[in-house]
C-alpha cells in the first residue's frame, strides 16, 4: 500500500521509540506482556497524542471493548481478523489523522 510500517515488541518499546508523534495509525493487541494495549492507549491520551487506534484481540471481552471504544479507539476486532477489514480500518484511520 506504500505506507511506512514500524513494529515494536511491546507497548513500552513503542512509547520510548520517538515514533509516537509521527504515528498516523496504531494497530495494537489488547493483551501483551507488561503494559496492555488499553493501558498504552490511555497513556497516549494523557500525553495528548492518541493516534487513531485499532485494537485486535484473541480474548475479547465486552468490558475491554467498551473501554476501548469509549476512549476513542477506531475499532476493536477479534482474531482472526480478515485482512480486508484491517485495510478498511487503516484507510479510515489515515483519513482521520
Amino acid at each position: 500500500m506504500g505506507w511506512e510500517v514500524l513494529t515494536f515488541d511491546s507497548a513500552d518499546a513503542f512509547l520510548r521509540s520517538g515514533a509516537v508523534h509521527k504515528t498516523r495509525c496504531l494497530i495494537s493487541d489488547v493483551t501483551m506482556p507488561g503494559m496492555s494495549g488499553l493501558e498504552m492507549h490511555a497513556q497516549l491520551r494523557k500525553q495528548g497524542h492518541a493516534p487513531p487506534t485499532i485494537f485486535i484481540t484473541a480474548y475479547p471481552t465486552a468490558q475491554d471493548e467498551s473501554v476501548a471504544l469509549a476512549n476513542g479507539a477506531l475499532a476493536y476486532l477479534e482474531k482472526p481478523v480478515d485482512s480486508s477489514v484491517i485495510l478498511e480500518k487503516v484507510r479510515e484511520a489515515i483519513g482521520k489523522s
